[in-house]
């Protein structure tokens, strides 16, 4: 083998350990959802591998660059030239200098709006968790509307049985076993749905978490959690933690790092040139010569820039302020919306859905005694189904609204 294929082999081997390595060093999150799944670990795992999350993240290591382009000093320039007369060569080396703490002020710039994308990133994750939120308890929703109709369904097939049961026995006409049937139907239409609705609540939550979209955990944590905080309490964590607040600080910040940058820029920067001359017969054989220049600032002064970004600045504050207010404003209402989503979700588990149950198993032995018509049973059936229905809608309401209050806090919710 030549020393050149022995070379070539020896590349080609390493490759593969290369890779290896490479895979084993990188952490990998696990794409297999656990068997059961609490709120708190479906937020954890959204912060970490969702797809907005990863694709904020990615955005940073382009500002941390930007900090090391802004690290750097302008170049020293180098030049010779020949010519017909004397001195025939000429070497000649330009050092430009940095005055007014131009490069620190860049290095400002630079960190300045990298703390905009780190902020930008605590935004996107706060709307996140909101989003998570939502799609948690919907597909909770969803699966208890689903458990609701199974019951019903259950219900209707052994009111069919008693029917059937009835009209053999004489002591029910036809008519009823033929309403029980149908009644029966209709509640397998609305599992079909509801099974459905499910399927997809289930497919929107795994997006969010990068799971499968087949993936089916258990969501442990029901509808009825959540404590509300007092408008005091949400109104100051989110002066001191929102997250759109804290974009618009950071852009304030910005703005002034480039102001200060600009009025830097109104100092032109010096240079210093040298040359060594070389050649020049009948005078001498080797000689020097240096100077300086520096850009006379008398058309183009700087201030109109300075202008523009004192006015950055305003604006930036100005749209600070004009946000707080509307922030201040939407925790407000959304806190309302949750505290009255609270006290109804609290009355319907106090006394409502207890009474409806007493209500339900009352009909069902009273129709099986053969005291009430198929349709006064059926009634009652619907009626309490609609109770608990309307009482899961309320469970999930008070979700939505601790959701939007989350949203609007730009906060965790403590």
């Amino acid at each position: 083998m030549t020393p050149r294929r022995r070379s070539a082999f020896a590349r080609f081997r390493t490759i593969p350990l290369a890779v290896v390595a490479a895979a084993l060093s990188t952490p990998v999150l696990s794409a297999q959802a656990p068997s059961t799944l609490s709120l708190t670990e479906a937020l954890a795992r959204a912060a970490e591998a969702s797809p907005a999350a990863v694709a904020a993240r990615a955005a940073r290591p382009i500002d941390v660059g930007g900090v090391a382009v802004a690290r750097q000093r302008p170049n020293p320039d180098f030049g010779f030239e020949y010519a017909k007369e004397t001195p025939h060569w000429a070497f000649t080396g330009t050092v430009p200098l940095e005055i007014a703490g131009k490069r620190q002020r860049r290095i400002d710039v630079a960190n300045a709006t990298l703390a905009v994308t780190d902020a930008e990133l605590a935004r996107v994750t706060a709307d996140l968790r909101a989003d998570v939120r939502r799609a948690y308890f919907n597909t909770v929703a969803a699966n208890r509307r689903m458990t609701i109709g199974q019951e019903l369904e259950a219900l209707a097939s052994r009111a069919r049985d008693a029917a059937q049961e009835r009209f053999q026995a004489g002591a029910a006409p036809r008519l009823e076993a033929l309403q029980a049937g149908l009644a029966v139907a209709q509640a397998e239409n609305e599992v079909t749905v509801a099974r459905g609705e499910a399927a997809a609540a289930r497919a929107e939550l795994n997006a969010l978490l990068a799971y499968p979209a087949d993936a089916a955990p258990s969501l442990a944590d029901p509808l009825e959690i959540g404590p509300l905080p007092s408008l005091e309490a949400a109104t100051q964590q989110t002066i001191a933690s929102n997250g759109e607040l804290n974009v618009l600080q950071k852009r304030i910040d910005e703005a002034r790092a480039r102001a200060g940058l600009a009025r830097a820029l109104r100092h032109p920067d010096p240079s210093i040139m040298g040359a060594l001359t070389y050649d020049a017969p009948g005078e001498f054989t080797t000689g020097w010569r240096v100077g300086a220049n520096i850009a006379l600032p008398i058309l183009t002064t700087g201030k109109a820039d300075v202008v523009v970004a004192d006015a950055t600045v305003a604006r930036a504050e100005a749209d600070r302020n004009a946000r707080l207010a509307q922030i201040t404003a939407g925790i407000a209402a959304a806190l309302a919306r949750a505290t009255a989503a609270r006290q109804t979700l609290d009355r319907y588990a106090a006394d409502l859905l207890p009474a409806s149950q007493q209500i339900e198993q009352m009909a069902d032995e009273s129709y099986r005694a053969g005291q009430t018509g198929l349709p006064a049973y059926l009634q009652t059936v619907q009626a309490a189904r609609d109770v608990r229905t309307r009482a899961l809608q309320a469970g999930l309401d008070y979700q939505l609204a601790l959701a939007d209050l989350e949203r609007a806090m730009g906060t965790p919710l403590k």
